[in-house]
């Protein structure tokens, strides 16, 4: 029996037209461009229009994934959507998606581990295509976080930022891989700090949507660590490094994090794709969101070792280590 890799084959992305500012934001609450810059790195974020659902963002980033890729819908038997911001409590967003495409085989479920979500997504359809179950998968991040944020906590609502990022994953024998594909993945989740970063509703709780609410001094202080344990975890397991890796995408929280991570790590800082100065965090987003940037403007080619991280509520955390 040959083993399987799951390649890349193309990446997608779509960002709400409406732009909203640090300074548009100073309007509304007790905070400043300033003030943002210096603790988060975010100078603008996109917003979804009124009517504009997360399967809308959903399926213009997977419609240009798929573009991208050279493929047709049809040719797809797995669709993945990570979200914390889903149309409806059921059926699944990604159902909508699926349908919406023109997909009309395999399976589409939603996955929802908050900013880790594109990670878990990305582990579980490479373990889905390695063991044969589908040939060609979507896993898409799409977010409308701005539909559960408190417009008046200046502490969280200068944050995030909605739009939605998609990737194409195809299972190849190796012989014919190339050396590509998803080397390792590596997740973690510890619920005793699930009160650091939740939403405060749910059907079964409220019955409401509720408000996202953060300490955020304490995610800060357990990032780093928990993000760079799963990084060393990944070079472990393939022999990789800081040094032999092209390119360092994380989830598109905070600069200060994404700084501090990669000076632990010994990461060029050249080597770091960032975006959050103009997507803000867009969560499960983010990371085919910067992707699919740093695919377009030549910087991630074929070939290139690419290593993904990301943290999020739960806490969850992940890696991946992929080569394009």
């Amino acid at each position: 029996m040959s083993v399987i890799r799951s390649v890349v084959r193309g990446t997608g992305s779509y960002l709400p037209q409406k732009v909203v500012t640090n300074a548009e934001l100073a309007q509304q609450v007790d905070t400043s461009d300033e003030w943002i810059v210096q603790r988060t790195g975010i100078r603008e974020r996109h917003i979804a229009a009124d009517g504009e659902l997360t399967s809308d963002l959903g399926r213009a980033a997977a419609a240009r994934a798929l573009e991208d890729a050279g493929l047709e819908a049809g040719d797809i038997d797995l669709v993945i959507l990570a979200t914390s911001t889903p149309d409806q409590t059921f059926p699944a967003t990604a159902a909508t998606i699926q349908a919406e495409l023109g997909i009309e085989r395999g399976a589409a479920f939603d996955l929802q581990a908050v900013c880790s979500g594109f990670v878990f997504g990305l582990a579980t359809v490479d373990a889905h295509l390695r063991a044969g179950a589908f040939k060609r998968a979507l896993v898409i991040g799409a977010e409308t976080f701005s539909r559960i944020l408190d417009w008046e906590d200046r502490g969280t609502c200068v944050l995030f930022g909605d739009g939605a990022g998609a990737v194409v994953l195809e299972a190849v024998p190796e012989a014919k891989s190339e050396g590509r594909g998803v080397l390792t993945t590596h997740l973690r989740t510890d619920g005793r700090h699930r009160t650091k970063l939740f939403v405060d509703g749910g059907p079964s709780s409220t019955g409401t949507v509720g408000h996202l609410r953060m300490e955020g001094r304490e995610v800060f202080r357990h990032a780093v660590g928990m993000i760079t344990d799963v990084i060393e975890d990944a070079f472990a397991a393939t022999g990789e490094s800081a040094a032999t890796i092209d390119w360092f995408v994380p989830h598109q929280a905070n600069r200060r994090i994404i700084d501090a991570s990669a000076q632990k790590l010994h990461i060029a800082p050249e080597k770091v794709v960032t975006t959050v100065d103009r997507h803000g965090n867009t969560s499960a987003a983010s990371i085919p969101l910067a992707l699919d940037v740093a695919r377009k403007d030549g910087r991630i080619g074929k070939g290139d070792l690419v290593l993904l991280e990301a943290m999020g509520g739960g806490f969850t955390w992940g890696s991946a280590l992929v080569r394009w």
